[in-house]
């Protein structure tokens, strides 16, 4: 029988405060990701603060408190059910006229104006945690931080779901059991991590210009009048001719430039012919509707001012402003269902998108920034997204035979490519994403599908510009090449899977490096080293991956960092290690370093050197080792982490 302990006001308020940050963590873990980390994290806070009674006076039943064998506060236990059961009434959806439940309020407090606030990024193990979490329902989302943040015991973890108004907790708890972590995460140290922690923030501001904009309409009251009484003359469930942009509040010459059709810049179909580097900026316009000029002005005066209907995404480190200048028609067309726009002022490549016909409704902004791009990563734009679809525009450089697009699966190095067809404009039919649902998550990775365009390989990672994909040392002197032959691709068949956890990074290029084959004790075969490191188009933020594969082992992350010069041009070497059992049950540690090593040292839990970049020593179950190498022209190197 459950037991239920009566809690007054002032002991559940003094558990509230001592407990504020833990139960701030729970409620950001179990809402809802579709609601953006940013309201996430007002929501969190807002759910533990209301968490108390009305009454002062009163006492109040926790209900379903583990037993006094759990050695929980009552007060707490009460508290984190309220937050719980909040947290989950947020993610249940209702019909247009029904009341919102408690736990789907707006937050009343703590309200922040002028300030986009979220919690401070992780490493690659916490991405794809998050993303694990992101695919589970409330239920299983709440059943696996119960157990794994809370040390609950599946019993618990029952009776804490039920009480919180889960219908089936043992379903839940099944779902909970299906979360997979990559190798080499921390399991439930993770939820502790800054990545999930909601009190420690950082802060954005939201779109100052428009802000600015706003405020000056206010002062401007003739102004205002003007633009209400044109926006109330706007026909019903239709667009004007700026369509779902906001009220030009300000105008000047040069912005006025920018937002005329006429003025776009359009090259010549052979101008990438004759270009001294040719990218972006050599790509003529094309698309059925590049004559539209009602479509381009809609297009050209959404990026200047999106509406509130406008959906706007960016690549981390891209500005989502208007453009400086009268800015390039790349692509203007109907894909599927969508009307899109492909326009690039030299820094950015940006989509706009529409229903088609144009009658109303909103509209999607895309921006990605695409400074320096040449031949090699102007390959190709996404056009639009269906059902888990892709279509693109290829380069004018990609030919047009049957044989210069194709798409391949990664993780088949040995089969064939499938002919990609492609239209007049270049515009492909629809490829599957790698990220679509059912074919490669960090936790379940079937298939990658990459597009082979000319003798370049690339792939989608959810943004407009998909990213190139080499292979080969990264020294200066040979430099990354193309995924164009049976060696590189077997590299790629190891490391596709890593690509899920740098998706909507800006990436630009992701290049895999063998740097190493160690012979293994007792003639177990050979081991290869790899590294896997991922850079962006802003010149911040690279991922760096060291994968171990043992034969007939799938590869494993030994070690990884994020912003490190490792396996890159500007230092062309790594060092990585790796705790290794025989199948005679003996233990070794193992490192191997790419590059000019000319010798390997461990110490700590585990002693030895090795003159060469390959290092093979016996250690015991567990042994923590600090490796360390000497450069064949002086100086150290440390390990990768």
């Amino acid at each position: 029988m459950e037991q239920h302990a009566v809690v007054d006001v002032e002991q559940a308020e003094a558990a509230l405060i001592e407990h504020y940050p833990r139960l701030v963590r729970l409620g950001y873990l179990v809402l809802p990701p579709s609601l953006g980390r940013n309201r996430r994290v007002l929501t969190a806070h807002a759910l533990v603060q209301r968490a108390l009674p009305r009454s002062r006076g009163a006492e109040v039943a926790s209900a379903a408190v583990p037993g006094p064998r759990d050695g929980d506060d009552p007060g707490y236990a009460y508290v984190r059910q309220r937050v719980l059961r909040a947290a989950l009434d947020a993610g249940l959806p209702r019909g247009r006229w029904q009341l919102p439940r408690p736990g789907q309020l707006p937050p009343l407090l703590p309200q922040v104006w002028g300030l986009r606030l979220f919690p401070r990024s992780g490493g690659a193990d916490e991405l794809a945690l998050d993303q694990a979490l992101a695919a589970l329902s409330g239920p299983g989302r709440a059943a696996y931080v119960l157990r794994a943040l809370e040390s609950r015991t599946d019993r618990d973890v029952r009776r804490l779901l039920k009480a919180a108004g889960v219908a089936d907790p043992g379903a839940a708890l099944a779902e909970a059991d299906g979360v997979r972590l990559p190798a080499g995460s921390r399991d439930a140290a993770l939820l502790e991590s800054v990545e999930f922690d909601p009190c420690s923030l950082q802060a954005r501001p939201t779109d100052l210009m428009r802000r600015r904009q706003h405020t000056r309409a206010a002062l401007a009251a003739a102004a205002a009048v003007v633009v209400c009484g044109t926006l109330l003359s706007l026909p019903t469930g239709g667009w004007g001719e700026d369509g779902p942009a906001a009220p030009p509040y300000a105008q000047n010459a040069a912005a006025q430039q920018a937002l005329d059709p006429a003025k776009l810049t359009r090259v010549s179909p052979t101008a990438w012919k004759n270009a001294d580097r040719p990218g972006f900026a050599a790509w003529p316009a094309r698309g059925n509707r590049t004559g539209d000029t009602a479509l381009l002005r809609r297009a050209l005066a959404v990026w200047a001012r999106p509406g509130s209907s406008v959906q706007v995404t960016t690549t981390p480190g891209t500005a989502a402003g208007p453009a400086a200048g009268p800015p390039q028609l790349l692509f203007a067309g109907d894909v599927d269902a969508a009307t899109v726009v492909l326009l690039y002022d030299g820094l950015r490549a940006v989509r706009y998108a529409e229903s088609k016909g144009g009658n109303g409704g909103g509209a999607a902004l895309d921006f990605a920034r695409t400074d320096a791009a040449d031949e090699d990563s102007a390959t190709a734009l996404v056009l639009g997204r269906t059902d888990g679809n892709v279509r693109y525009l290829t380069a004018p450089w990609v030919g047009g035979g049957t044989g210069d697009a194709s798409v391949r699966d990664l993780l088949k190095p040995d089969d064939a490519g499938q002919p990609l067809h492609r239209d007049g404009d270049g515009v492909t039919d629809a490829v599957r994403s790698p990220l679509a649902a059912g074919t490669a998550t960090p936790n379940d990775c079937r298939s990658w599908p990459a597009l082979q365009l000319g003798g370049r390989t690339v792939t989608d990672l959810g943004e407009l510009v998909p990213a190139r994909l080499t292979t080969g040392s990264p020294a200066p002197s040979t430099g990354p090449h193309d995924v164009d032959s049976a060696q590189s691709r077997g590299a790629w068949a190891h490391a596709a899977c890593h690509l899920a956890t740098v998706r909507g990074q800006g990436v630009r290029s992701v290049n895999v490096w063998q740097f190493a084959a160690q012979p293994l004790p007792g003639g177990a075969g050979s081991a290869e080293w790899s590294c896997t490191r991922a850079e962006t188009w802003r010149g911040t933020g690279s991922r760096v991956l060291a994968d171990f594969r043992a034969p007939s082992a799938p590869a494993t992350v030994v070690a990884r960092a994020e912003g490190s010069p490792a396996c890159g041009a500007r230092e062309p070497r790594v060092l990585a290690g790796v705790l290794w059992k025989s199948h005679g049950g003996t233990w070794f540690a193992l490192a191997a370093g790419g590059g000019d090593v000319a010798s390997v040292t461990a110490t700590g839990g585990v002693h030895g050197s090795a003159a060469g970049p390959l290092l093979a020593v016996p250690a015991a179950q567990g042994a923590q080792a600090r490796l360390a190498a000497r450069l064949s022209g002086g100086g150290t190197l440390g390990p990768l982490q």
